[in-house]
C-alpha cells in the first residue's frame, strides 16, 4: 500500500511540472503573439493560388514601364480568344499611357494595382504604405473608371505590415504560384515550359507587359494552347478567388 502512495505521488509531481511547463510555454506564446501573428490564420495572408478541382487558371500581367510590349500582348490575348486575364497597373504608367489602359479596359480585362512607386513596400513606414496604396488607387480608378480591390506589390515584396494595410483599405494581396520568368528573357520555349510545366488548377501566372518583357508576346501563343490542351480554361483573378475556397500561403515577410 505504501508503495502504490509513493507511485502515486510520482505521477502528481510529474503531472504538476507538465502543468507548470504549459503555463510557462502558454506564458511566452502570449508575450510574444506578436511575432507569431506571422503565422495565425486570423491575420491577412497573400493569395499565391486557389483550390479547386476546376480547370482554371489565371493569366495575370504586371505593368510598371515602358510602351512596346502591351498592344502586342493585347492582340494575342484577342487573336487566342482569351477574353479573361487581369493587368496589374503601375499609377504612374497608367497616367503616361491613358490609350493603352483604355484597350485593356474595353477588351474587358480585369484592372489590378501595382502601386505608385516601385519600391519595396516592406522597407516603408506604415504612413507611406497607406499612402502608396491610397495615390495608386486614386489614379487607377481616374483612369479606368473602375474601384479595384486587387494589388500586386512591387517587386512582390511585402511584410505582415504591409498585409495588415492593405487589407483596412479593403484589397487583397495577389502573388503567384507560377512564375515565367519572362522578364529575364530566358528564350521563347523556356517561357512556355517555366508556365506549362507547373501550371495546375487554381494557379495564378506571373508574367509582364513592361518593356523588359521583350519575348512573352512569342511566348504567350504556345503558353495558351499547351494549358487549352490539358482543358484548362481562363479565368480572372477575382473569378478564380470567388468560385470557391481561397489557398493562401501563410503570412510571411516577401523579398523577391
Amino acid at each position: 500500500m505504501n508503495v502504490f502512495v509513493v507511485m502515486n505521488g510520482r505521477k502528481i509531481k510529474k503531472a504538476m511540472f507538465l502543468l507548470i511547463a504549459c503555463v510557462f510555454a502558454a506564458g511566452v506564446i502570449y508575450s510574444e503573439r506578436s511575432n507569431i501573428a506571422v503565422f495565425s490564420f486570423d491575420e491577412p495572408s497573400a493569395i499565391y493560388s486557389v483550390q479547386t478541382d476546376k480547370k482554371m487558371i489565371a493569366l495575370t500581367f504586371d505593368i510598371s514601364w515602358g510602351d512596346t510590349r502591351a498592344e502586342p500582348i493585347l492582340k494575342v490575348l484577342q487573336d487566342k480568344g482569351v477574353k479573361k486575364a487581369t493587368f496589374f497597373l503601375s499609377a504612374p504608367w497608367s497616367e503616361s499611357h491613358p490609350d493603352i489602359v483604355r484597350k485593356i479596359v474595353e477588351a474587358g480585362y480585369e484592372i489590378g494595382s501595382h502601386g505608385y512607386k516601385h519600391v519595396n513596400y516592406s522597407t516603408l513606414s506604415e504612413e507611406e504604405i497607406r499612402r502608396e496604396i491610397r495615390t495608386a488607387h486614386s489614379i487607377l480608378q481616374q483612369v479606368t473608371g473602375r474601384s479595384t480591390s486587387l494589388i500586386r506589390l512591387p517587386n512582390g515584396d511585402f511584410d505582415k505590415r504591409v498585409l495588415r494595410i492593405a487589407d483596412e483599405l479593403n484589397y487583397r494581396v495577389i502573388q503567384w504560384d507560377v512564375d515565367s520568368m519572362d522578364w529575364m528573357t530566358p528564350g521563347v520555349e523556356q517561357i512556355v515550359a517555366n508556365v506549362v510545366k507547373k501550371a495546375k488548377s487554381g494557379s495564378i501566372v506571373l508574367l509582364h507587359a513592361s518593356d523588359s518583357a521583350r519575348q512573352t508576346h512569342e511566348a504567350l501563343p504556345a503558353i495558351i494552347d499547351h494549358l487549352r490542351g490539358k482543358g484548362f480554361e481562363f479565368a480572372t483573378v477575382t473569378e478564380l478567388i470567388y468560385q470557391t475556397g481561397i489557398q493562401s500561403n501563410e503570412v510571411r515577410d516577401n523579398h523577391h
